[in-house]
């Protein structure tokens, strides 16, 4: 089954922007994921370092003052819960005491952040590191501020899907980006087929058409392929015609030899055999050269060689050369031709049809009757028309009669191949022409040969 390259060009560049949204929307979560963490962690270093710039040490010890504008910057951030917890020395002197310490100490006001679970809630700390002089001497003090995190899990989640819903307006807006791509690179290959495409079955010339790259060695195999077939098509037809010659030539020879042998022949047994043999080389001759015209027929087909012709002089002198075959049989060939009645075709053609309707006409038809042969000019169709008075159709259907090696129920008597009829409608076929066989009332056939006229 052939498959699709632009259906398989379009599917990988939509896997590919698949792949690309999801990644953008994965590092666009993180990043913002990050960087929300991140300003979240400045916040509440800020508010820690605050906490810890307003403890003063007094006679007698710390004073810690709690500023509301400390926690305002925390309760900014959403509904959370907030945990401190103030050490002096190593004695915690206000907050919860339970709140775990960091595993590394802070220097100077430098916060360390860290997160651990507390009070059935995971906490984000911050821990900051002083000294005061507490009765004359200098005493570390490590404040610690915590607060839960919802609020961020909140916004992470609106910031999940905000980078979800632009992955999947990346992947929508490729989905005609990949539409095009695959047809401009198609495109390509389009015009190289339609440059084929046009070309007539006789333009067997290398394909110059400008092409991709990527396209110059199909293009060279093709040429390549054309350039054979034109040698093979060469040889067929140089076969044809020596076929013809080397078939025909001798079966003349031997019936020249069996009629001289017959004028000199005295004994009658002798004479009878002669004029068998006389009869077996015509017939033989004739099956030779409707099976050559048949050939000659299914090459030009594709191989025509189209040009302007004169049907009504072909007509009559296809006509005379076949008047000496009705003189024989003590017929008439009547003419109604007109001067000139031109058409577009292949000469080869049109001879071998005309040949083959006429000869059947004569061949078919009783002594001392006539065929009328007729042309002209309707329906935009050049119309060649041979009528006689043989024995017709009999019960076969016309149509049966056009294919090859088909003849009627009533012609077992006389020689034939079966192909003249298929050469004619193959002929006109080739040509855009038509061919049609009808029963005459009172007895007969009419053959009517149709071609465009220009």
């Amino acid at each position: 089954m052939a498959f699709s390259l632009r259906r398989r060009l379009v599917g990988q560049l939509l896997v590919l922007a698949a792949v690309l949204a999801l990644v953008l929307s994965l590092a666009v979560r993180i990043g913002a994921e990050r960087a929300s963490e991140a300003t979240l962690d400045a916040v509440l270093g800020a508010a820690a370092q605050g906490l810890a710039e307003e403890m003063r040490a007094e006679e007698g010890g710390v004073v810690i003052d709690m500023q509301p504008a400390t926690f305002s910057m925390l309760a900014a951030m959403g509904e959370e819960r907030i945990f401190y917890r103030v050490d002096v020395g190593e004695v915690t002197v206000t907050g919860y005491g339970d709140l775990p310490l960091p595993g590394m100490l802070p220097s100077a006001l430098a916060p360390v952040f860290y997160t651990v679970p507390f009070r059935d809630a995971e906490i984000r700390v911050a821990a900051v590191a002083r000294s005061l002089r507490v009765d004359g001497r200098a005493s570390p003090v490590l404040v610690l501020l915590g607060q839960t995190r919802e609020g961020q899990g909140a916004i992470a989640s609106r910031l999940g899907l905000q980078a979800a819903g632009l992955g999947l307006a990346v992947f929508l807006a490729a989905i005609p980006l990949a539409l095009l791509v695959a047809r401009s690179l198609t495109r390509p290959i389009d015009r190289l087929a339609e440059a084929v495409g046009r070309r007539g079955p006789r333009d067997l010339r290398p394909v110059r058409h400008p092409a991709p790259r990527e396209l110059v060695p199909f293009v060279t195999a093709l040429n390549s392929f054309i350039g054979r077939l034109r040698g093979t098509l060469s040889q067929t037809e140089t076969f044809i015609a020596e076929a013809a010659h080397h078939i025909r030539t001798p079966l003349a020879v031997m019936r020249n030899e069996a009629e001289l042998a017959l004028r000199q022949s005295t004994e009658e047994s002798t004479r009878a055999r002669l004029r068998g043999l006389i009869r077996s080389a015509d017939d033989a001759a004739r099956s030779a050269g409707q099976l050559l015209d048949h050939a000659t027929v299914l090459y030009r087909a594709d191989q025509a060689d189209w040009a302007k012709l004169d049907l009504a002089a072909m007509t009559r002198a296809v006509a005379t050369r076949l008047a000496p075959a009705a003189e024989m049989k003590d017929m008439d060939l009547a003419l109604d031709i007109p001067a000139v009645l031109t058409c577009e075709g292949d000469a080869v053609l049109i001879e071998a049809a005309l040949r083959n309707i006429i000869d059947n006409a004569i061949k078919y038809s009783p002594p001392d009757s006539v065929v009328e042969v007729s042309a002209l000019a309707t329906d935009r169709m050049a119309v060649v028309a041979v009528a006689d008075r043989g024995r017709g159709l009999g019960q076969a259907e016309p149509a049966r009669l056009l294919h090859r090696f088909r003849r009627g129920d009533n012609v077992g008597d006389v020689t034939g191949s079966g192909l003249g009829l298929t050469i004619v409608e193959q002929a006109a076929g080739a040509m855009g022409g038509t061919f049609r066989l009808r029963a005459r009332e009172g007895g007969g056939t009419c053959a009517e040969f149709c071609l465009p006229l220009v």
